[in-house]
């Protein structure tokens, strides 16, 4: 067994690209999320890896465009407004069919809101963010090891189906501290052979151009199917979700992140009260475990989604759900922090009193 490690979920996410094959870094500087950059600018040089600190957002996303055309395992990272600057650059790596990683330390908005942990980008990681028809594969922490293990499953996904990955997280995971252990074997970059489409930059290889643009009749249409198949593929093959107590549950949350760890204590304290309550939590928020949302709503007759935001995902709960059973909404907007207490009283009232909605904001 590996030994843990006490690390900062800012650095252990950046530790775990590394760990990951990560060779190229550009982004930034913006909180909460500024021990990644920090974290980047001295390991990567380590493993003979290259760190810039670009003079913008705008410019970091498009220097790893380039880098990424190569074939070279890239991240960048930012926190909300900076994410917003980059979507017309993930739009054209997703129309390029470029591969990478962004980490999104997720801060309170709209605009520069402040810098409290927030769920409110949910809309923008999972309906692609920028212009056009494209997705992006999102996956969504719950702890620090998390954090630093989910790097490798967002490369291994980019590179197998060809698109952009991001790892959406928030300021309260991205500061906390826990013991962490990597539980997948570092990667030898040398074992990462340049892909087959890449630009080509060895000796030998054939030089591609690589693109968003196609003005051909038909052509753009006829790029846009096939990577819609591959999306298809990829939500048949990728989709990760966790279950805590649901075999029995009458009520089941929904959360992910730092609500699904607040919905945990809550389940626990709703239990004590004689209340059976369940914790569904997605992982991967695109694809979104929509098929066995369904499934449990042909038992689970009332669904709570549990947001640090205004209510966003709970959108995908009921479209999962589809009128099989009734959805429920606890959220708090702003970077404000959700406690358990909160929540448990949210769940007393809906299995007492069927409330049909139990809002901070009411």
């Amino acid at each position: 067994m590996s030994e843990k490690k006490l690390m900062k979920g800012n650095e252990a996410l950046a530790e775990g690209a590394v760990r990951a094959g990560c060779r190229f870094f550009a982004g930034y500087p913006i909180t909460p999320q500024n021990e990644v950059p920090e974290y980047m600018s001295w390991r990567l040089p380590e493993v003979g890896g290259a760190f810039i600190q670009a003079e913008s957002e705008v410019a970091a996303i498009n220097m790893i465009y380039g880098a990424a055309a190569t074939g070279t395992r890239c991240l960048t990272s930012s926190s909300s407004p900076g994410v917003s600057l980059k979507q017309e650059g993930i739009s054209y790596c997703a129309g390029s069919d470029i591969p990478l990683l962004i980490a999104n330390v997720v801060r309170g908005g709209p605009g520069l809101g402040n810098i409290a942990g927030s769920q409110g980008d949910y809309w923008q990681a999972t309906r692609g963010g920028g212009h056009g028809d494209y997705r992006v594969f999102v996956m969504a922490p719950y702890s620090v090891s998390e954090m630093a293990n989910f790097p490798h499953k967002c490369y291994e996904t980019a590179f197998k189906y060809r698109l952009p990955s991001m790892i959406l997280a928030d300021g309260i995971l991205g500061q906390m501290m826990e013991p962490v252990e990597f539980i997948h074997p570092e990667i030898d970059p040398k074992s990462l052979e340049e892909p087959e489409w890449a630009i080509g930059v060895n000796k030998g290889r054939a030089k591609h151009i690589i693109n968003s643009l196609d003005l051909r009749e038909g052509m753009l249409e006829k790029m846009i199917l096939e990577r819609a198949k591959r999306y298809r593929e990829l939500e048949g093959a990728e989709v990760l979700y966790e279950e805590k107590l649901l075999n029995d549950a009458e009520i089941a949350l929904v959360a992910y992140g730092t609500s699904a760890r607040v919905a945990t204590a809550a389940v626990k304290a709703a239990r004590e009260k004689g209340i059976k309550a369940g914790l569904f939590r997605p992982i991967t928020l695109w694809p979104y475990p929509k098929a066995r949302l369904a499934e449990l709503a042909s038992r689970i007759k009332k669904f709570l989604a549990v947001e640090m935001n205004l209510g966003q995902m709970v959108d995908d709960v009921r479209l999962a759900v589809n009128g099989r059973a009734e959805v429920y909404l606890y959220s708090r907007p702003g970077g404000s922090v959700i406690t358990a207490e909160e929540v448990t009283a949210a769940i007393e009232n809906i299995v007492k009193n069927g409330a049909r909605e139990y809002a901070a904001l009411k």
